[in-house]
């Protein structure tokens, strides 16, 4: 090589040399913002921080609903083509169906974001992340976990698969419940892993706990008992409503069917339904207490006021009144205690025309309950043909109405209280709150000693008696309504009533939807489950039995 061609190489490398450096110079001193911000930008991100719920608890501290840290597997379709056998591993892994996830890749193949799979256990996410596909990214979630399962799914509820409250008490206190998300900026590598943790932006807000009115061990006994006889009656569905006196306190509320909302994908979205609160039936007999306080508030009746029901019926414009027997004159005690259609329909005749319907609206038919759970019903109480002397009859009787069962519940929280109004809640009190007087005392006790002989040998219900204890209730056995009228075999069991009578603790309805069986009454098939929930709850509440002349009763 001639010496000119070594020179004029090495001045060519030299050259490039130079333009190089200088150009690194000036990127650096001119461009070096730009560049760090291009850098950045594909390799700094700003990532979430999950902030979990408060957790629920019952007025014990038991755990209703808990937060549970989960993971959930993502990739960017835009920049990410899996291939067939990387979709065969994840699919594999994470038991997905290997056709859906190529489908879907597909369909979101212009997009930067899409889900793989949606809450996975943080050992099944590193066995995932073990298989090692560029481009498969991992974000921490939290997924509600319920440790009471079925027992407790109408009053708590449950979340979707984003943590937001759908049902219950996750739903109708998800702002108090739900956390706030912090914010942290962190260096990932070219896989989309985060390699360290550069700035927290802002932290995680967890969210506030909830302290219920439910007693989980009153609410086991109450969901038992209720499963037991829908079942053994084979009736559609039922419900019972437990009530503290002292405080209106919701101490158990129970549904049948019920659901597992720890997986809610799998089950009869008709068994999620609150029957408790949203459901509206005819009361029947349950409002003939009711219908007697407007009677003593009359002065016109006492309970030894005579009453003639013979011939055992009695015609109201068209429609004839029966009783299943002649029971002829018996005093207003016995009107309750036998339950005589004839006999209340008679007192309330003789009233004036608001008189019961306005006692109805003071035990807060008609009206919201304001319990705190989500799809309360006002249920249906008008005054629009108190004119007609048969809708006055009727409704004395508790036919034209309808209520919820937690309605008819807080109706005899008012009777327990001897004529008080108190809200009920389904949140722990500190206190009890204030009370409102909406019916006289002395009319009230005579009214609960009335139906004390309701449960009693030669009542409606000797099955609702609680050993140890004394007892005040009614019983009420309703026709459904069917396509043409009144179906004659389909009906509604009830019991409510309050225990003990001398200073009664709690308030709890029974309610069976279509028993089947040859004894489909409220006395055979709701008052049997009215004792055995009040036998077990007064003796965990602590309740000495009451005696009577030195002895038990």
């Amino acid at each position: 090589m001639s010496r000119w061609r070594h020179f004029a190489l090495v001045f060519t490398f030299l050259t490039i040399a130079a333009v190089l450096v200088g150009r690194i110079a000036a990127l650096n001193i001119n461009d070096s913002a730009f560049l760090k911000r291009q850098g950045d930008a594909r390799s700094v991100r700003v990532e979430s921080l999950a902030a979990h719920r408060g957790i629920v608890f019952d007025r014990h501290g038991e755990p209703l609903a808990v937060s549970t840290p989960v993971v959930s597997v993502w990739i960017d379709p835009s920049a990410t083509r899996l291939d067939a056998n990387q979709r065969r591993a994840l699919a594999r892994t994470l038991a997905i169906d290997v056709t859906q996830l190529a489908e879907r890749q597909q369909l979101y193949r212009n997009k930067s974001f899409m889900y793989v799979a949606r809450r996975v256990t943080p050992d099944l996410a590193n066995t995932v992340a073990d298989l090692g596909i560029t481009g498969v990214r991992f974000k921490r979630e939290y997924r509600r976990y319920y440790p009471a399962g079925e027992l407790a799914a109408h009053v708590v509820g449950f979340t979707d698969i984003d943590d937001r409250g759908q049902e219950g008490v996750e739903l109708s206190f998800d702002k108090h419940l739900r956390g706030i998300a912090g914010r942290k900026k962190v260096l990932k590598d070219r896989r989309g892993q985060i390699v360290r943790d550069l700035e927290y932006l802002a932290a995680p807000q967890f969210g506030n706990d909830l302290r219920l009115s439910i007693d989980l061990r009153l609410q086991f006994f109450a969901y038992r008992e209720l499963k037991s006889a829908v079942e053994h009656h084979r009736a559609v569905s039922g419900s019972v409503v437990m009530l503290d006196v002292r405080t209106g306190e919701i101490l158990a509320l129970v549904n049948q069917p019920s659901f597992n909302p720890n997986g809610i994908s799998r089950i009869d979205h008709g068994a999620m339904r609150n029957r408790a609160i949203t459901d509206l039936y005819e009361p029947g007999s349950t409002v003939k207490p009711l219908t007697i306080i407007a009677a003593l508030e009359s002065g016109r009746f006492s309970p030894n006021s005579s009453i003639d029901t013979a011939p055992g019926y009695v015609r109201v414009g068209k429609k004839l009144i029966e009783d299943p027997v002649n029971r002829g004159r018996i005093s207003l005690r016995e009107v309750l205690e036998k339950s005589s259609q004839v006999g209340i329909a008679k007192v309330a005749l003789k009233l004036e025309k608001r008189a019961v319907f306005d006692v109805f609206t003071r035990a807060g038919f008609g009206t919201y309950p304001g319990s705190g759970l989500p799809g309360e019903v006002a249920g249906r109480l008008s005054d629009a043909e108190l004119n007609n002397p048969i809708v006055r009859a009727t409704m004395a009787y508790g036919y034209g109405i309808s209520v919820t069962p937690l309605q008819l519940a807080q109706a005899y929280l008012g009777l327990a209280t001897l004529g008080q109004s108190l809200p009920v809640s389904i949140l722990r009190l500190d206190s009890a709150p204030e009370m409102v007087r909406v019916f006289d005392e002395r009319d009230v006790r005579a009214l609960v000693g009335m139906m004390q002989g309701v449960a009693t040998a030669t009542g409606t219900a000797p099955k609702a008696r609680v050993p140890g204890y004394r007892v005040a209730g009614k019983t009420g056995t309703t026709r459904k309504v069917g396509a043409t009228g009144y179906d004659d075999s389909r009906h509604v069991a009830f019991f409510a009533g309050m225990a003990p009578v001398e200073n009664p603790r709690v308030v709890v309805v029974v309610v069976v939807n279509e028993p089947k069986g040859e004894r489909v009454g409220g006395g055979d098939v709701a008052a049997p489950v009215f004792a055995r929930i009040v036998a077990r709850a007064l003796r965990v509440l602590g309740v000495a039995p009451e005696t009577e002349m030195g002895r038990a009763v």
